[in-house]
């Protein structure tokens, strides 16, 4: 049995991303002891599955100017120097290199660069299926999510608390929701 029979309704084609119906966002540790999340509000990227869907690929773009944690203040810090310094560095890029089934589940990995600084990252990714839409195309769904570390890609401002700790943590994680669009022929 092949691995494409094993996907129902395994759809071969182009894909972009639809950002209407996708989210990019994550969360972070905040003053040692909570949580702050966000996402970004502006991003693109196209996915091809391939006949062998361990030959499929991802490529994405990520505004980083389109940060929104809820708080325009937070905001704007994280798109200084401090943190992505989005006036010299406005996007950030996924770029897979592999995709490998993994149980039930799938994981793709890639190289994610942030500040000019690449690193591979490896995304934990649930495909949750295909299907038609009500506009007469082709939609395909998935879950994916990591852990990065913050300071690896040169986002590595450092502040201390009193007492100990730091303000924002190192880990950062990322969860994705994405909707593709099957591209007509």
């Amino acid at each position: 049995m092949t691995s494409t029979t094993q996907i129902p309704g395994y759809v071969v084609g182009a894909w972009d991303i639809d950002t209407t119906h996708s989210t990019v966002g994550f969360s972070v540790r905040h003053m040692m002891v909570s949580k702050v999340r966000g996402y970004f509000r502006e991003f693109a990227g196209e996915i091809i599955t391939a006949a062998d869907p361990a030959a499929s690929t991802v490529n994405a773009t990520i505004n980083l100017d389109s940060i929104d944690t809820r708080q325009e203040q937070r905001d704007a810090h994280i798109k200084s120097a401090d943190f992505f310094d989005v006036g010299n560095h406005t996007v950030m890029t996924f770029r897979s290199t592999a995709v490998r089934p993994h149980g039930e589940d799938w994981k793709v990995e890639g190289e994610l660069t942030i500040k000019g600084i690449t690193k591979p990252v490896v995304l934990d990714l649930e495909l949750n299926g295909f299907g038609p839409d009500a506009y007469g195309g082709t939609r395909a769904g998935f879950s994916g999510k990591t852990e990065i570390s913050r300071k690896e890609f040169g986002v590595d401002i450092d502040m201390p608390m009193d007492g100990g700790g730091v303000v924002v943590g190192d880990k950062i994680s990322v969860e994705l929701e994405i909707e593709a669009v099957l591209r007509a022929a």
